[in-house]
């Protein structure tokens, strides 16, 4: 059943950003798409309201509570950029906006990049991380929320994964290969 909520969730989150940038840009409804873009987060609101009242109901936590809390982690550190790389696009391709941003290539844009998204996997981490605790606190039975470690372990080993491409490219910067031009970095807005 979780595992439906949580599918039907990404799903709504896809909807409800599509249904808020079609109202903006395609439909000439501001404030329309911006009521439904400010609606997005809710979609992750109904996903931890179902996964307390699994665990609330007497639920062994499994692999979809887990899941839940990581995908709530991530929505919450990623969303607004993941909003923003579709209203760029959409913006783009349906109203004569600007061609969206591209992430940087080269030297210390690309780093601070890397940089910037390493740290919103350590907030999702840390939002996961204590979702996860918090479910465990819930319960208070450590026969029914055993699962649940396992889920920590699993966001620590994304977080541990995700940070070798900052320090790689701290160390090793990439460079623009011989005689291949370097465009000018845009302030970016990520």
């Amino acid at each position: 059943m979780l595992l439906a909520v949580i599918a039907a969730c990404e799903i709504g989150f896809w909807v409800v950003l599509s249904a808020g940038l079609s109202a903006r840009y395609l439909l000439k409804r501001r404030r329309l798409g911006a009521a439904l873009l400010i609606c997005v987060p809710l979609v992750d609101v109904v996903l931890i309201t179902a996964t307390v009242i699994d665990l609330r109901g007497g639920g062994t936590a499994d692999f979809t509570h887990g899941l839940a809390a990581a995908y709530l982690g991530y929505s919450v550190a990623f969303g607004h950029s993941w909003i923003r790389w579709a209203d760029e696009r959409f913006a783009h391709r349906f109203a004569g906006g600007p061609p969206p941003t591209r992430k940087p290539k080269y030297g210390a844009a690309r780093t601070k990049y890397e940089w910037r998204e390493f740290g919103k996997c350590f907030i999702a981490w840390a939002i996961g991380c204590g979702v996860l605790l918090a479910m465990i606190a819930m319960v208070g039975d450590a026969d029914r929320t055993e699962a649940l470690y396992g889920w920590m372990g699993r966001l620590t080993m994304v977080l541990a994964i995700w940070s070798l491409w900052p320090i790689t490219h701290t160390l090793w910067p990439a460079k623009p290969k011989p005689g291949e031009d370097v465009p000018a970095e845009p302030a970016s807005r990520r």
